[in-house]
């Protein structure tokens, strides 16, 4: 059993890698030096199994196509009296090899063994593949 666990969400509004790439740089002066916070309503559970190794592994389009590592969980308080979670994130991000991802709101527990791949360094400047075709691929299991 792997002594961690990694979470699954959408990344509305982004078409792209690029484009949750480019929001990150956009608000980087908002987190800690290095890193981004991804803010979530509901605080996971499974804390410590996600700091022990876990990710973020990003849908974008109905597809998991990255990943960034978790560093910690921080309570964020916005000032209207609901406790929320900041999952504060490394700010690399590694593209993964493409999955499709049915619609889901919030956030999922994601099993290691059911974790897509991260590309090789080779490909990892590739333009991400339109939805239909990156689905259709992965469901064929071409990577």
């Amino acid at each position: 059993m792997p002594d961690h666990i990694h979470l699954l969400k959408l990344c509305v509004g982004a078409e792209s890698v690029e484009d949750l790439v480019h929001w990150q740089e956009l608000n980087a002066f908002r987190w800690p030096k290095g890193c981004a916070v991804h803010v979530t309503r509901m605080w996971p559970k499974r804390e410590a199994e996600i700091l022990a190794g876990g990710s973020l592994y990003w849908v974008i389009k109905g597809v998991v196509v990255a990943r960034q590592t978790i560093l910690a969980l921080e309570k964020v308080d916005e000032g209207d009296g609901i406790d929320r979670c900041g999952l504060v994130l490394d700010r690399n991000v590694v593209r993964t090899a493409p999955a499709p991802r049915r619609p889901f709101q919030g956030w999922r527990y994601l099993n290691p063994a059911d974790a897509p791949p991260d590309l090789s360094v080779g490909r990892t400047n590739e333009e991400t593949l339109p939805p239909g075709l990156a689905e259709a691929l992965a469901e064929f299991g071409v990577r």
